[in-house]
């Protein structure tokens, strides 16, 4: 959510269609394995083979110190939204798939996942019906050991009322962006305008539960004339939340969709807040030493608090966002959440119309480092955030995706994936390689150490199979290194969902119908 994104995952990325789409389908157990579709006798189950791994260079990406370590706490990984992984992902050695269903039945999309240090447990943003949930789930059997409920978007209400599925595509509020703290906390804001901590410990019962540790309402601060089932037209302007996060002297900010930036002082319970007139934001955003970095659908910003706490513009360059949106876009403008990465860069894409291009800038100033088109003419567009790690950047083309039930049976994108380089001294840009590999929608991740990719990728098919695959690429060459079948079918599109790796080596992918586990055994 993509996770932007998508990012957003959704959002990121969090683009979770699937709360709505739940009323056409019929689900199965909630103990079931994800359902398999037909056609997987007639699909390889790998191709390739194992990795041999071969680190990505560049300097390690620096830990929040109110944030969880790097690589578990986020949906991007950290707090510079690298998305890059300090430890080993799977290396396709013998490699197994586990599948299980997130309670209630499907779909159960988990559109954020992270890792607690303390213990070791998964904790994710997910959905289940109407609602988003907060779940804590074994790593190794994918079982739930305790679910919290989190209010329901109004999008959603908006979306039944109107038959409009676009209304939920195109948010990315709720709770998809949010983090793990540094005592393994979820810090998150919900639709009902609270942000709050979340602890996780088991009780007297010997049962895991979720508490609540904080809660500050910021519906005073904020328009909340949202649409609920008992009033799904009110007549106000409705303003949710879309991401927050935690600068590095300790403010949580919080970004919304009508462009609303603030900051809460979790000591005092301190509120402060300051607008981009006009704009709006889907993505999340990065936080780094000398400040944040927040992209809205016409310009990329850098801002920090003043003494009081509220946020303040440092530099603000606008971006060439196209004449409308593109099919692979849930508007008009960048689709990626701000990448902080190697000698004091900052990277988005822009929307141009003819080709999508990478944009770096100087995190200190904003001078352009290099503006680089990517992918072919007409035919780029991505809602997913750039992998950023040295001097290295990765991008992948979802042209042409919307949603997994508008993807046709057999039916991808254009595909594409690119590393681009800054070259030393800062002086430009580069395009290393480009990849053909398919990644409908997914948020891409690396492995520092392994120097692999992690995609998700699809074929197009003539039979109508619709064939889901772990795939590997080498971060020096762009070859593609092993493949592994998820699965068949509908169920096992990932619609926006990232892909996360665990400390442990395994991968995960939040699909329609659960969460699936890519590990070596070998």
């Amino acid at each position: 959510m993509r996770s932007s994104a998508r990012s957003a995952a959704l959002v990121a990325s969090s683009l979770l269609v699937a709360s709505v789409a739940s009323v056409a389908f019929v689900a199965p157990a909630a103990a079931d394995p994800v359902p398999d579709g037909p056609g997987r006798a007639f699909v390889p189950a790998y191709t390739g083979g194992p990795a041999t791994p071969r680190p990505l260079p560049g300097r390690p990406v620096p830990a929040n110190p109110f944030q969880g370590p790097v690589g578990t706490s986020s949906m991007h990984a950290d707090s510079h939204a690298s998305d890059t992984y300090p430890f080993l992902g799977p290396l396709g050695r013998r490699p197994e798939v586990l599948t299980e269903a997130k309670g209630g039945g499907l779909p159960g999309l988990c559109s954020t996942v992270t890792f607690a240090r303390r213990t070791g447990l998964i904790v994710a943003q997910c959905t289940r019906g109407q609602n988003f949930t907060l779940r804590l789930i074994d790593p190794r059997t994918l079982k739930d050991l305790a679910v919290h409920e989190l209010p329901p978007r109004s999008s959603t209400v908006r979306a039944v009322f109107s038959l409009d599925l676009d209304k939920v595509l195109t948010d990315t509020s709720g709770g998809a962006y949010y983090y793990l703290d540094p005592r393994d906390r979820a810090v998150l804001a919900d639709s009902a305008f609270h942000l709050r901590r979340f602890a996780h410990e088991k009780g007297p019962d010997g049962a895991w539960r979720f508490t609540v540790t904080d809660d500050w309402d910021l519906s005073r601060h904020l328009p909340h004339d949202c649409a609920t089932w008992t009033n799904p037209f009110p007549k106000g302007e409705c303003d949710p939340i879309t991401a927050v996060g935690p600068d590095w002297g300790g403010l949580i900010w919080w970004i919304t969709r009508n462009g609303r930036v603030g900051t809460v002082d979790p000591a005092t319970g301190t509120v402060r807040r300051t607008a981009l007139a006009g704009e709006r934001v889907q993505n999340s955003f990065a936080a780094a030493e000398d400040g944040v970095s927040i992209v809205s659908d016409h310009a990329l910003y850098r801002m920090r608090a003043d003494a009081s706490g509220t946020p303040r513009i440092v530099w603000r360059h606008a971006y060439d966002r196209g004449s409308g949106r593109k099919p692979g876009q849930i508007d008009q403008g960048s689709g990626t959440t701000p990448t902080f990465f190697g000698d004091g860069y900052v990277a988005i894409t822009d929307n141009a119309d003819e080709r999508m291009n990478i944009i770096v800038r100087r995190r200190a100033g904003g001078r352009l480092v290099c503006r680089i088109p990517v992918f072919g003419s007409g035919r780029s567009a991505t809602d997913n955030s750039l992998i950023g790690y040295g001097n290295s950047l990765f991008v992948e083309n979802n042209h042409g995706y919307r949603n997994f039930l508008e993807l046709p049976p057999g039916g991808s994108t254009v595909g594409g994936v690119s590393r681009v380089d800054v070259d030393p001294g800062g002086k430009g840009c580069r395009t290393v390689w480009t990849s053909a590999e398919r990644s409908p929608s997914t948020v891409a991740k690396v492995s520092v150490p392994a120097g692999l990719l992690y995609l998700y990728t699809k074929e197009p098919r003539k039979d109508l199979l619709d064939a889901w695959y772990f795939t590997a690429v080498d971060v020096h060459s762009g070859r593609t290194v092993y493949k592994v079948l998820t699965g068949m079918g509908k169920w096992f599109d990932n619609n926006w969902a990232p892909i996360t790796i665990g400390p442990d080596g395994t991968g995960y992918v939040g699909v329609v119908g659960g969460l699936v586990a890519v590990r070596d055994r070998g």
